[in-house]
């Protein structure tokens, strides 16, 4: 069996199409050493010298191609992370916004039997958990 990886990110850009600015270059490195979460404006201020357009462009076309994952806070502020290979689902720490991802059969099974049960077909679906995390938890109990 075939481990699938997380997608080379200048190489789905150029795949789609786009030119590889400087900018843009700096825009690729900084998000793949992010391991969790971020924000559009975490990556502009982390950027000196990069326009913000850039950066907000580069997200919209990294999540069109499928390379990043979008998910909300409560509040609606946007989240991103690197999108993983495998089908899977979000638990969003509503205090710091991190964002775990899961897969569990059950929740799989449940997608499975709504697609048997509603007229037409499914073409998509997004599964969010609010949660208070862990390290939350420890600094201020809920």
């Amino acid at each position: 069996m075939t481990t699938r990886t997380a997608p080379d990110l200048i190489a789905t850009l150029e795949d789609i199409g786009c030119r590889i600015t400087g900018s843009r270059r700096r825009v690729v490195a900084l998000l793949e050493g992010k391991s969790g979460a971020f924000g559009a404006e975490e990556l502009t201020a982390a950027l000196p010298g990069v326009g913000r357009a850039t950066v907000y462009r580069t997200i919209r076309l990294l999540l069109e191609a499928g390379a990043l994952c979008k998910t909300s806070l409560p509040d609606g502020s946007p989240r991103y992370t690197r999108d993983q290979p495998l089908h899977h689902h979000h638990a969003v720490c509503e205090r710091c916004g991190r964002v775990e991802e899961f897969r569990h059969s059950s929740v799989e099974r449940l997608l499975r039997a709504v697609k048997s049960e509603v007229p037409g077909t499914v073409v998509g679906h997004k599964l969010e958990i609010y949660i208070v995390c862990d390290d939350c938890l420890a600094v201020r109990p809920a």
